[in-house]
């Protein structure tokens, strides 16, 4: 039985925060926005006018900067009851909006300003403890009831989290795949969507002819038309591929890249895109095709081993401890063979010495 999730309504473009008020007043009247300090600074002013405007009223909440249990509780001590909460900013804000949300029992809003990850679409939230360790991945009884996507405040974000964003999204084309083949389970414990499928193809095929351009419109700080494709595949797309069709080698690996530093100060997206090259010689492709995506990652400035991951080499140790906590992952399952940890340690010394050749004993 398949099972297939999506937010009730993705609104994008540039300026689409002047449709905060309309959109939500489409959902009640009475809102809390959790909303991070730089965008507060910025836009708090302009999001109460549109807000007011709609009849909606918005308290601000501001996010303290980290996606904790205590984080949460005090957002909650100063929400009270509320039908709706927003949470406008990066990933670790939206996610305590998520959190706020379902022990409210309210309707969810995300108002991603980065394009960083796919997480704004998904019912799946991250917590962390005081030290900014992951202690667990939550999940709400559905998804957003809107995404609402500014691409002019996206253009204005940092390149390297759009860049991350881009290597979140291209490898999902492998995970699904290697999940339907698999016929393993997706977020929602289904068999993996043929729509999810279809979509993890074209987000693939939008990225590979349009991630160049759209990096050059973040380098003006301008949106235009391939940066809003971009950001339909990165947010969208990706979202709707991973949690219907479900993930596999390149989700599973960031086990294990999370517990060794450096490379687990790194951002996610390129986490998951040095994963991705191990996945596909797990695979078996051809070498060309393997190089060919390491070359769109250096158009891109995504990450081809290790060593760029992690700006140093490689230790043989550090591989095949990653390599071990990667099969403690549920996600590991999802792949037409059954693996064992000397086979993605095999994989992970292949890219080493194909794309950096920095291994040290």
């Amino acid at each position: 039985m398949i099972i297939f999730g999506s937010p009730s309504r993705y609104v994008q473009g540039a300026g689409a925060l002047s449709a905060l008020g309309t959109e939500l007043r489409r959902l009640g009247a009475d809102a809390i926005l959790v909303v991070d300090p730089l965008i507060q600074d910025l836009h708090g002013p302009a999001m109460r006018a549109f807000c007011e405007a709609a009849g909606v009223s918005a308290r601000q909440l501001r996010f303290g900067g980290d996606c904790t249990h205590a984080e949460v509780e005090r957002l909650l001590a100063l929400a009270g009851r509320t039908e709706i909460v927003a949470a406008a900013g990066g990933g670790k804000c939206i996610d305590a909006g998520k959190a706020m949300a379902g022990r409210l029992g309210a309707e969810v809003v995300t108002i991603p300003t980065i394009a960083s990850t796919d997480a704004p679409t998904s019912h799946n939230y991250v917590m962390y403890d005081e030290t900014h360790r992951m202690v667990g991945v939550e999940k709400l009884k559905r998804n957003p009831a809107l995404v609402l996507v500014d691409t002019q405040i996206i253009a204005q974000a940092p390149r390297h989290l759009f860049v991350a964003g881009i290597g979140d999204a291209i490898g999902k084309i492998y995970e699904v795949e290697a999940c339907f083949n698999a016929r393993g389970i997706n977020v929602f414990g289904g068999q993996s969507a043929l729509s999810a499928l279809m979509l993890a193809r074209a987000c693939h095929r939008l990225l590979l002819d349009d991630s160049v351009n759209a990096l050059a419109a973040i380098d003006r700080k301008a949106a235009d038309n391939a940066l809003e494709r971009v950001v339909e595949a990165t947010v969208l797309m990706s979202g709707l591929a991973f949690e219907s069709g479900g993930l596999s080698i390149s989700h599973s690996m960031t086990r294990g890249l999370t517990a060794v530093k450096p490379y687990a100060d790194t951002l996610h997206g390129f986490q998951v895109a040095y994963a991705n090259l191990v996945q596909v010689k797990l695979e078996g492709r051809p070498a060309a095709e393997i190089e060919a995506l390491a070359a769109f990652y250096g158009r891109v400035g995504l990450p081809r081993s290790l060593a760029e991951l992690g700006r140093q080499p490689a230790a043989r140790a550090d591989i095949s401890r990653m390599a071990m906590l990667t099969m403690t992952a549920p996600h590991i399952r999802h792949f037409p063979r059954v693996l064992a940890a000397s086979d993605v340690e095999d994989a992970m010394l292949w890219v080493e010495g194909v794309f950096s050749g920095l291994i040290q004993n």
